[in-house]
């Protein structure tokens, strides 16, 4: 279940009348606060609206482009890439920011996606950037596009998937971006998806099998084989196609097969041969840098606690050289290349700075600053991420992340000098990852007081299949005593102490923090849930249609609710059915138009909480889905978590001002209980 999330929260015990000033120490021998007289981050600097985000480049290196504000809301802008300064928004949305933009193959559009509060049922627009008109390609209600592909040849074509016939399927249309007509190419029912080549021709489908793995299927002339090419089982289920290179005569794959970690193999489609590009012991592969042109594969990365280029070309190798030695400490990660490949866009992430992102002429090697994402997080009291590898109770590793809070680690070794209160920040999907890197949430918590640790509990991807296998039917079992042992982890090292530390969460990560207070009603202080779910066979029985395929797989992986004994399984991994046990603080955030975790997966705990009289604060968001995109409401909820936060670890607080009226929360229950969110929703 691929549950994203945009934003957590945290910190505070009493509400300050202008800054927040560092509280007294808690009691002898436990966590402290060590933050002193370091500034306070305003939430607004984290959270707000960057002021330039996703910088792209055409392909004809004509153009610039990147997200930034207009009238508040985060738009389109473009400008000559001779002419930075000369930019000008090409979209002009009011409601919800766009998520992202790329160019067409042509230059001559950006193309963008749009939903309808957090639904989920994204369109595809273009805006000709000659002329701005706008059109929307995909005119269809409740309906998801999909891309499948694009091509450097047929430029003004696009590959897309569409399903307004059933929504459980998408077909594949052939987009014509210059009249905007669609032709039916394929039909989707019972497939995944479908591999097509730079020509635009489908070269292979995928569908899911009955032991949870996927089989791939090769297409000839508009038809698909009878029987599949290649296999998998829910132990390879990450094998899959990178794609092909410009002639169709490669196609890359990441293959866990015969192997832990997913490698990088390249197969010659007229023979089938197969060569090993890449491997790594570590970590799965599948990251790669491709010629612009050719398709080639030049790098791949390499991500177990940090990411690592690996360069299959020389020339690249020594580009991305002259771009450390130039930028210095941080990841080089360029996210355009023209056709030309003569400009690149270059972003520096200084994980304890704000990104600044550059263009990067090869020929000149001259690098010219666009913009810096946050500028005024320049010179903020930013704090280091640290590395680090956690021992399960089982033995198995869990690579991990730590950020202190200033004054925490005087001595800069990456350990802890004295105890203080931790927010254990528990990631989403459960089939996704922590990564190092500049982290909002991690900076915002460290600032107001805490440390913050990461885990990549078992289940999480990137480190090998018996990692990720190691999580099935394991949710609130082995998955949660992960994080217990990561917490035992920071108590043994000094890090914190048993009674200072809360769970929080978006996601699968609000479902642990539902779980920590279940399963485990003393262990943690409070907790945060962010659109996590509380009931997994109400879960299973209403994934959005469009997630059909990944059924089985999801069965699979938590248990199948079409049995006696997967439903066993799921009851009992549902914090729903242990409310009565919740003795500490819990504060949860929904968004009501959410289409993976609804509404009803906090609804039903909230009430089973009130019938048995348990305090709960409960904060919905009419306007928002699976997670919280306008910044208005970010913001808004994280004041709410700050001082949740605040009067159970005892951390800073940023007053909430207006927060409360300038979003759209409204809070069915349990207002009281957050110091002074009641008085924060009063309309003035």
């Amino acid at each position: 279940m691929a549950m994203t999330f945009r934003t957590f929260v945290p910190s505070v015990m009493t509400l300050a009348l202008s800054a927040a000033v560092p509280l007294a120490a808690l009691a002898q021998g436990s966590a402290t606060i060590t933050v002193g007289d370091t500034p306070l981050i305003p939430r607004a600097a984290l959270f707000g609206n960057p002021v330039k985000a996703g910088a792209q480049i055409s392909p004809d290196g004509k153009w610039l482009s990147w997200m930034a504000p207009l009238n508040g809301v985060m738009n389109i802008w473009v400008a000559p890439a001779s002419k930075p300064e000369a930019a000008k928004a090409v979209t002009s949305v009011t409601d919800r920011p766009i998520p992202g933009h790329s160019w067409s193959a042509d230059s001559e559009q950006v193309l963008f996606v749009r939903d309808n509060a957090g639904d989920e049922n994204y369109r595809l627009y273009g805006v000709h950037v000659a002329s701005g008109k706008q059109q929307d390609y995909t005119p269809f209600d409740k309906v998801r596009v999909r891309m499948v592909g694009s091509s450097r040849t047929r430029q003004n074509e696009l590959l897309v998937g569409i399903n307004n016939r059933d929504p459980r399927w998408h077909d594949v249309h052939l987009l014509n971006l210059k009249t905007g007509e669609l032709k039916l190419v394929m039909r989707g029912d019972g497939y995944a998806g479908f591999v097509a080549d730079d020509a635009l021709q489908l070269r292979m489908a995928v569908r899911p099998n009955a032991a949870g793995g996927v089989d791939y299927f090769a297409i000839k002339d508009g038809s698909v084989a009878d029987k599949p090419l290649l296999s998998t089982s829910l132990e390879d289920s990450g094998t899959s196609p990178l794609g092909y290179t410009a002639d169709g005569k490669t196609l890359y794959w990441m293959d866990s097969r015969d192997r832990d970690t997913t490698a990088v193999f390249a197969e010659d489609t007229s023979s089938g041969k197969r060569t090993l590009i890449a491997q790594d012991p570590r970590a799965d592969l599948g990251g790669t840098l491709r010629h612009p042109v050719s398709g080639e594969v030049q790098a791949y990365a390499v991500n177990y606690l940090r990411n690592e280029w690996q360069f299959l070309d020389k020339r690249l190798k020594a580009d991305f050289d002259w771009l450390q030695q130039q930028l210095g400490q941080g990841e080089v990660i360029v996210s355009g290349r023209t056709r030309a490949d003569d400009k690149w866009i270059v972003v520096l992430d200084g994980v304890s700075k704000p990104a600044t992102t550059y263009l990067y002429d090869r020929k000149a090697k001259t690098l010219q600053t666009l913009y810096v994402a946050r500028p005024e997080l320049q010179g903020a009291p930013l704090v280091p991420m640290q590395t680090l590898e956690i021992r399960a109770r089982d033995g198995l590793t869990l690579p991990s992340y730590l950020t202190l809070p200033p004054g925490a680690d005087r001595d800069g070794d990456g350990r802890a000098d004295q105890r203080v209160p931790l927010v254990l920040l528990v990631h989403g999907g459960p089939w996704a990852r922590d990564r190092y890197g500049y982290n909002g949430d991690h900076q915002w918590l460290a600032n107001r007081g805490y440390a913050v640790l990461a885990v990549n509990f078992r289940a999480s991807t990137g480190f090998g299949k018996k990692f990720l296998n190691a999580g099935n039917k394991q949710w609130g079992l082995a998955m949660h005593n992960d994080l217990l042992d990561a917490v035992d982890w920071a108590v043994k090292q000094g890090v914190t102490s048993s009674d200072k530390v809360a769970i929080m969460g978006g996601s699968y990560g609000g479902y642990a923090a539902l779980a920590g207070l279940t399963f485990t009603p003393t262990t943690f202080a409070c907790a945060v849930d962010i659109v996590g779910p509380s009931n997994l066979e109400t879960l299973l029985a209403t994934i959005p249609p469009y997630w059909e395929a990944g059924r089985k797989q999801m069965y699979s992986r938590m248990g199948d609710p079409t049995t006696e004994e997967g439903r066993a399984i799921l009851r009992a991994a549902s914090p729903l059915y242990k409310a009565d046990q919740i003795v500490r603080p819990l504060l949860i955030g929904q968004g009501a138009n959410d289409p993976r975790v609804k509404q009803a997966e906090s609804d039903q705990i909230v009430n089973a909480m009130k019938a048995k009289n348990i305090p709960v604060t409960y904060v919905l968001y009419p306007d928002e889905g699976h997670g919280f995109a306008k910044p208005s409401n970010n913001i808004g909820f994280n004041a709410v978590t700050e001082a949740f936060l605040g009067k159970c670890l005892g951390g800073r607080v940023e007053p909430m001002g207006e927060t409360q009226r300038q979003s759209t929360a409204q809070v069915p229950h349990g207002a009281e209980h957050v110091q002074g969110l009641v008085e924060a929703l009063k309309k003035p």
